[in-house]
C-alpha cells in the first residue's frame, strides 16, 4: 500500500522566541506542541488550529517575504514524523505556488524563495522538498505542478535530475458563496492522470499515486489526436503503453502492433503489457452511488423559542473613535461581527418637504456583510461577492427632527487567503494589509445637502450579545429571556428547539429551508454558517444541507441554535438522514474488464477470473443488503445515478436477470452478457452496435 503524507510546511506559522520538543512560545503568550499538521490546500494547521490572526499584528511583518518575524524556526522533525525517523512523511513541501506573486515582492521575494529552499533543506528531515509551481525552485528542492491537467500544462521539473510531480490534482474548484456546483468528472480526472504518466511523470497527490516508468517513452504522433507512448526496458520483456485519443467527440480505432484498439473520446487506454487493454479512462466500471437526503421520522418535532439582539445606540459601547475602525483588526479573528454606531442631529429646515421624497443613507464599505438599523429599524442588507468584496449600500431612511441613531452591524465571512483561480480584493500579495469593514457613511438628498458623517465619532462593540451568553450552549441558554415564536419575524434573532437524535448511526445533516444568514450550533458546538439568500446564477443557494457529526449528538436529548440575520424564521428547517444507499452501474460492451480482472507475471497479464468481459459490480455498505432493483435496462439507457431513463431499445428481461443475481445479497456482478439478456436468441434492437447495461439498486 503506497502511503504518503505531505507536510504542507508553509514558511508561515509561529514567531518562536524560546525553543523546545515540539513545542513553541511566541512573545504573545500563545503556545503549541506541535503534534499533528495538516493541509486543507490553502491553510496549515498544527493541532487543528489555523495561521493564528495573531500574527497580522507582529509589528513589521510581511506574509510570505523575507521578512524576519515571519520565518517558522521549528519543524516537525522533533516529533519524528519524517519517514527516515519512522514516520509517514515521504516529502515535504515548503511554500506553495508562490511565484504568482514573487514579482510583487521584487528582490525580497527572489531571496525569500532562496531562504525558504536554504532553511528546508538544512533541517535535513531526511524527505525531498518540492515547491508548487515554483519555476525557479533552488536545488535540491522539486519544482511541482498544480492543476488539473499537469500532462498538458507543466513543463517538466527544472532539472533532469528531479521527478515529475504533481502535488494537487484539483477534482473540482471549491465553492464559495454564490457559486453554482462545481464538479468535474472521474473520467477527466483520469485522463489527466493517465496524460501525465505517461508523459514520465511520477507522482500524483490526493490520489496517492504513482508511477514508476523507466526512461523516456517512444511518442509515436499518429495525426493531430491521436497518439501512442510506450516504455520499454531493453533487454526485457517489460512494456507499458499508452494510447491516445484527444478528440473531445470522436471515437477512434488505433492499431498498435497489429491489434486494433477501440478508444472513446477524449480516452487514454493503457496496456501495461503493450498487448492487454486493463484500462481505458473513459470507460469507468467502478460503483457509482447517490446521495439521499431522507427526513427523519423522531427528530423533527421542534418547539421553537427565541430572543432578540437589542440594537444598540451610542450609549455603552466598548470602543470610540472618530472614524469606523477597521473590521479585521476590531474582531481579531474572535467573532463574525461587530456593531458600529454613531447619532447626529437634524433640524426640520434639513428635511425634505416634498411629499415621497426620502434622504438616503449611503454606507461604502470594503466587506464582507451588512445589516444597517436607523434608529432601531431596520433598513437594509448588503454584502459584497468573493471576487469583490466591497460594495454600495444606498436606501432611502426615515429620518426625524432632533437625535437620529444609525447602528451597523459589520460582518466577515472568514480571513484573506491566497486564491490564485480568483482576482480578488482578498487574493496574492500582501494579504496581511487586507481592510474590511464600513469605509464612508453619508446622508444624501437633505435640503442642506449631503452630510458627510464618516468622522462622527463612532461606538464600536465587538460581537453579539447572544455570543457573550453563549445562548448555544446549555448553561449559556438558560441566561437569555425565550419567548415563542412571533407572527412577524424580526431581524438578528435567536431560535432554539431541542430535538431527538436521529435514527440509525449514519450521517446526519441540517437543511436550512426559508432561512437567510446566520450560523448554527448542535450542543453547543458550531457546524458553520448559512447563507441561503445569497442564490447562485441558478437561483439556488450555494449550499442547502449541512453536516451535523454524529460525535456532536447526545445518546437523546440535543440542543439546536439557530442565529438569524434577516427577519425570517425556521419554519421550514429540518433534521435529515443521509445515506448512499442508492448504488449504480453504468457500463457499455466495447469497456475493458475491471482492471482487478489480471495479474502480472514476468512483465505479462493474465486473467485471475473465469469471465473476462465488463461487468457490472455492486456492493452495499456494511451491513446492508441489495432489496429493490430500482432500474435495469440493456439496449441504450442514459441518465446518471438516481436518474436513470429508458432509451428506444430495452431488453424487456433485464431487471429479472439482475433481480435474480442480486437481491438479498451484500455484492453481486451482472456479467454484459448480450446472449443472457437476448430472449430467445433475438436482439430487440440489433441497429445498435455497442450496447449499455444501467443497473440502479437500493440497499437497505
Amino acid at each position: 500500500m503506497f502511503r504518503t503524507l505531505f507536510l504542507m510546511a508553509l514558511v508561515s506559522t509561529i514567531v518562536v522566541v524560546t525553543q523546545g520538543r515540539g513545542h513553541h512560545k511566541s512573545e504573545y503568550g500563545r503556545h503549541m506542541t506541535a503534534q499533528n499538521v495538516t493541509y486543507d490546500g490553502k491553510s496549515l494547521f498544527i493541532n487543528g488550529r489555523r495561521l493564528p490572526y495573531w500574527l497580522r499584528e507582529v509589528p513589521d511583518i510581511i506574509f510570505r517575504s523575507d521578512n524576519e518575524p515571519y520565518k517558522i524556526v521549528q519543524m516537525m522533525k522533533d516529533e519524528k514524523l519524517f519517514a527516515p525517523q519512522g514516520g509517514p512523511i515521504i516529502l515535504a513541501q515548503i511554500e506553495n505556488e508562490y511565484n504568482h506573486i514573487q514579482l510583487a515582492y521584487e528582490e525580497k521575494g527572489v531571496s525569500y524563495v532562496q531562504w525558504a529552499a536554504n532553511m528546508a533543506v538544512a533541517l535535513n528531515v531526511g524527505v525531498p522538498w518540492v515547491m508548487c509551481k515554483q519555476r525557479d525552485a533552488p536545488d535540491p528542492v522539486i519544482n511541482a505542478c498544480n492543476g488539473r491537467h499537469c500532462g498538458d500544462t507543466f513543463s517538466g521539473p527544472n532539472k533532469p535530475y528531479k521527478p515529475a510531480i504533481w502535488t494537487e490534482n484539483w477534482t473540482a474548484q471549491y465553492r464559495v458563496h454564490g457559486d453554482p456546483p462545481s464538479q468535474r468528472s472521474a473520467e477527466d480526472i483520469a485522463f489527466s492522470i493517465a496524460r501525465f504518466f505517461s508523459k514520465g511523470g511520477n507522482l500524483v497527490n490526493y490520489y496517492m499515486v504513482r508511477a514508476i516508468l523507466g526512461g523516456d517513452p517512444n511518442v509515436e504522433k499518429l495525426n493531430e489526436f491521436h497518439e501512442i507512448r510506450t516504455f520499454e526496458k531493453l533487454g526485457t520483456n517489460l512494456c507499458a503503453a499508452f494510447i491516445t485519443n484527444n478528440h473531445t467527440t470522436d471515437a477512434a480505432t488505433i492499431n498498435f502492433r497489429g491489434t486494433n484498439y477501440f478508444l472513446p473520446p477524449h480516452s487514454i487506454s493503457v496496456l501495461p503489457d503493450c498487448k492487454t487493454l486493463v484500462y481505458n479512462t473513459q470507460s469507468i466500471v467502478s460503483q457509482h452511488n447517490s446521495r439521499n437526503y431522507e427526513r427523519s421520522p423522531i427528530a423533527n418535532n421542534f418547539q421553537w423559542e427565541m430572543f432578540n439582539e437589542a440594537i444598540p445606540t451610542t450609549k455603552k459601547m466598548d470602543v470610540y473613535q472618530n472614524i469606523p475602525a477597521e473590521l479585521y483588526s476590531l474582531l481579531k479573528d474572535t467573532t463574525d461581527y461587530a456593531w458600529y454606531t454613531t447619532s447626529f442631529e437634524l433640524a426640520p429646515e434639513d428635511l425634505p418637504i416634498k411629499p415621497g421624497v426620502l434622504p438616503i443613507l449611503r454606507i461604502m464599505s470594503l466587506g464582507h456583510t451588512m445589516v444597517a438599523f436607523v434608529n432601531g429599524d431596520l433598513v437594509g442588507t448588503a454584502h459584497g461577492t468573493h471576487e469583490e468584496k466591497s460594495f454600495d449600500f444606498q436606501r432611502p431612511v426615515q429620518l426625524r427632527v432632533g437625535t437620529n441613531y444609525i447602528s451597523i452591524l459589520a460582518g466577515t465571512v472568514g480571513l484573506p487567503v491566497q486564491d490564485l483561480l480568483f482576482s480578488s480584493f482578498d487574493s496574492g500579495a500582501y494579504m496581511e494589509h487586507r481592510y474590511a469593514g464600513p469605509k464612508s457613511i453619508s446622508i444624501i438628498a437633505l435640503n442642506t445637502g449631503t452630510r458627510d458623517i464618516t468622522t462622527n465619532m463612532w461606538g464600536h462593540r465587538v460581537g453579539l450579545r447572544g455570543e457573550g451568553m453563549k445562548v448555544f450552549s446549555d448553561e449559556g441558554s438558560l441566561k437569555a429571556k425565550w419567548k415563542p415564536l412571533s407572527p412577524v419575524p424580526r431581524p438578528l434573532s435567536w431560535y432554539r428547539t431541542r430535538f431527538v437524535t436521529p435514527e440509525g448511526t449514519g450521517p446526519v445533516a441540517i437543511r436550512m429551508t426559508g432561512m437567510g444568514k446566520g450560523m448554527m450550533w448542535i450542543n453547543g458546538k458550531n457546524i458553520g454558517r448559512h447563507w441561503m439568500n445569497f442564490l447562485s446564477p441558478l437561483g439556488k443557494p450555494t449550499q442547502s444541507e449541512f453536516h451535523i457529526p454524529r460525535s456532536f449528538l447526545n445518546p437523546q436529548d440535543n440542543l439546536l441554535v439557530i442565529f438569524e440575520e434577516e427577519p425570517l424564521a425556521p419554519v421550514q428547517v429540518e433534521i435529515l438522514n443521509v445515506n448512499r444507499d442508492t448504488i449504480c452501474s453504468f457500463i457499455a460492451e466495447n469497456d475493458p474488464p475491471n482492471v482487478n480482472s489480471w495479474v502480472s507475471r514476468r512483465g505479462n497479464f493474465h486473467p485471475i477470473v473465469p469471465y473476462i468481459g465488463p461487468q457490472a459490480s455492486l456492493m452495499c455498505a456494511p451491513g446492508k443488503k441489495i432489496m429493490t432493483v430500482e432500474f435495469a435496462s440493456f439496449g441504450n439507457p442514459s441518465g446518471y445515478c438516481g436518474e436513470y431513463i429508458l432509451g428506444t431499445c430495452n431488453a424487456v428481461a433485464t431487471k429479472q436477470i439482475v433481480e435474480q443475481e442480486c437481491l438479498g445479497k451484500e455484492t453481486c456482478s451482472v456479467a454484459l452478457n448480450r446472449v443472457m439478456f437476448n430472449q430467445n436468441g433475438a436482439d430487440p434492437c440489433p441497429e445498435i452496435l455497442v450496447k449499455t447495461l444501467a443497473i440502479q439498486v437500493r440497499c437497505s
